[in-house]
């Protein structure tokens, strides 16, 4: 399948089961009269096929090249899974990581699970489920560059489309995208999202 149509799957399965209305505070402190609750979407097994395969195709059009995935817990946690699977179903060998908020408090008091597998410098694709202003992500590639590795890109799901883009800019590192915000609006209330019995 075609990666315009894997894409507009997700964004109609993003719509259905994650996207809200009302009167939220996002994580970023502003307040907002809608709310993408990315987990119902991330944990939902259409939802994680899409991603995976959505990001593959991604960077091979970007052609972006990554050794490990992951992000700042817990939003990119099951994005990390999805993505590394993807990639290996496709020949590549993305182990996966999870960048911890705060140290482990035991043990090895250390905040990226997973840095077994990443090489010294290893080129680093940083995921989030849904950027705002970059907040968790900018998190992120400090504790990975801290770390001695390479933060290539951040690829989140859903672009909010407020200032993220420019946050990274200023980090040297490129955003991607599998949705804008302005997608998922445009479309009906409860559109139908596809599952795998649809495919």
């Amino acid at each position: 399948m075609d990666y315009f149509t894997l894409r507009q799957q997700l964004i109609a399965l993003i719509r259905k089961q994650s996207y809200r209305e009302g009167d939220f505070t996002l994580a970023s402190g502003r307040k907002s009269t809608f709310y993408i609750d990315l987990k119902a979407t991330t944990l939902h097994p259409e939802g994680a096929y899409l991603i995976g395969e959505l990001a593959v195709e991604l960077l091979r059009q970007k052609e972006i090249e990554v050794d490990a995935v992951g992000g700042l817990t817990l939003g990119a946690d099951p994005l990390a899974t999805a993505v590394s699977l993807a990639g290996r179903a496709h020949g590549y060998f993305w182990p996966a990581f999870i960048v911890r908020k705060e140290p482990k408090d035991h043990g090895t008091t250390r905040y990226i699970e997973g840095i077994e597998n990443l090489r010294p410098g290893a080129r680093i694709l940083v995921l989030e489920d849904v950027v705002t202003t970059g907040g968790s992500s900018v998190k992120a590639i400090e504790r990975l560059r801290d770390e001695g590795f390479n933060p290539v890109a951040v690829l989140t799901v859903v672009d909010r489309e407020q200032g993220g883009t420019e946050a990274f800019a200023a980090m040297k590192v490129s955003l991607l995208n599998l949705a804008t915000i302005s997608e998922i609006k445009k479309l009906p209330s409860q559109s139908g999202a596809v599952d795998q019995h649809d495919r």
